[in-house]
């Protein structure tokens, strides 16, 4: 699996863990909807500030959210 899709489905997965919507993390770190969408199923590549930003908002460590 690459490295892009394992991200967005640990994202999508800790997000629905604590209850967050897309638009609610998209919200939180100042990504539009779509791009949140679009990087869950694994069609965007985050900056490494991005990965950032989202572990924070989800509270997991970024290593987490890469993963497998």
């Amino acid at each position: 699996m690459k490295l892009a899709q394992t991200f967005g489905k640990n994202v999508r997965r800790v997000r629905l863990e604590k209850g967050m919507t897309i638009e609610g993390l998209a919200n939180e770190v100042s990504l539009s909807y779509s791009y949140v969408g679009e990087m869950q199923r694994g069609k965007r590549n985050p900056t490494l500030k991005v990965v950032e930003r989202i572990a924070k908002a989800l509270g997991v460590s970024a290593v987490e959210l890469l993963r497998e």
